[in-house]
């Protein structure tokens, strides 16, 4: 170990005679009076006398000084624990000034970026709060309504009504579902298990699914180039994100209209879109219908607002990019890396 090493060892084993002192001025007040009055002491052991009254001043003017200069020091420590203490009462409003250019400047910085972030934090919190009781409160609204009409009398058991039922708790689950992804997502505890597979029997499952859900609202067409065209993924996942897509799609698009789901290999890309022929989405919003609980202006029919976050989030744990492009209607496209062979 160097000497440095050692010394810098010794001295963290050493008290420190100025922890009691509650003032950071005090203490560099303390330190400098006491140096120089130590550095008069060796130089009076070894010259000789000197003047006391010059030297009582002498050490009255450096501490003043001392005081004086630490004050610009020292205020962005108090602004810290003042802002401190009004976060532990959750105002995360109060900054501090920061303008020194040494250590309790780059700490000040910091704080107020540990402040701004706080902030954001507590608000995505409440907002997810409260737009989770809504999308909670609504469905259950709405089957607790069609089960009360049941038991007084007022509507019959019968499948219509029951098909009802079941739309509000398939909504319930659908949400739950998401929740718990979104969970997943900001722990970061979900690792995708990627696996070589062809593309059409996937989306043939999906669209079967998806028929079902929209009761023949709207049809569905599927067109696979080249036919045997494979990817690398993991195929529940990527699952997922076309059913979110083509709920998304059904849900916004026209009463007997169709929606058309198209996969095509680029090279060394898997291309997948899913058009439908609603009035699209403004160019100012096809990047805020990716953030949680947002469905803009085209928000119809129960949605939950995290598909397409939770789509976005698969596709790029994939590597691969998702967003709105030109064209008729509302058009996703989704882009994989790494698609295997055809």
């Amino acid at each position: 170990m160097t000497f440095t090493g050692l010394l810098n060892t010794a001295i963290e084993v050493l008290p420190r005679p100025l922890d009691p002192v509650r003032s950071i001025k005090l203490k560099l007040g303390i330190l400098l009076v006491s140096s120089g009055a130590a550095g008069l002491t060796f130089f009076w052991y070894r010259i000789g006398w000197l003047p006391p009254t010059t030297t009582a001043m002498s050490l009255l003017i450096a501490l003043f000084t001392s005081q004086v200069l630490a004050h610009g020091m020292t205020r962005p420590l108090r602004e810290m624990t003042a802002a401190a203490r009004a976060m532990r009462q959750g105002d995360y409003t109060r900054r501090v000034r920061a303008t020194a250019r040494d250590e309790v400047g780059e700490l000040a910085s910091a704080f107020n970026q540990m402040a701004a972030d706080l902030a954001a934090a507590d608000r995505q919190r409440r907002e997810l709060i409260a737009n989770v009781s809504h999308e909670l409160r609504t469905p259950i609204t709405a089957l607790q309504a069609v089960l009360e009409n049941v038991v007084d009398g007022v509507a019959e058991a019968d499948a219509t009504t029951m098909r009802t039922a079941l739309a509000q708790t398939e909504r319930l689950g659908r949400l739950v579902t998401e929740l718990l992804d979104l969970s997943k997502i900001d722990a970061g505890v979900l690792a995708l298990n990627p696996e070589e597979f062809e593309v059409a029997p996937l989306l043939d499952e999906v669209v079967a699914e998806a028929e079902v859900a929209a009761a023949a609202r709207v049809r569905f067409t599927v067109d696979v180039t080249p036919p045997g065209a494979r990817v690398v993924a993991d195929r529940e996942r990527l699952h997922q994100v076309v059913v979110n897509l083509l709920d998304n799609a059904a849900r916004h698009g026209p009463a007997g209209g169709q929606v058309h789901v198209q996969a095509r290999r680029r090279q060394h890309d898997l291309v997948v879109e899913v058009i439908d022929e609603g009035p699209g989405i403004a160019p100012q919003d096809r990047e805020r219908i990716f953030e949680r609980f947002t469905r803009g202006e085209r928000a119809s029919g129960g949605g939950t607002g995290l598909g397409l976050n939770i789509a976005r989030w698969v596709v790029d744990l994939h590597g691969g990019t998702i967003a709105v492009v030109d064209g008729p209607g509302c058009r996703i496209r989704v882009t994989l890396p790494n698609s295997g062979r055809e």
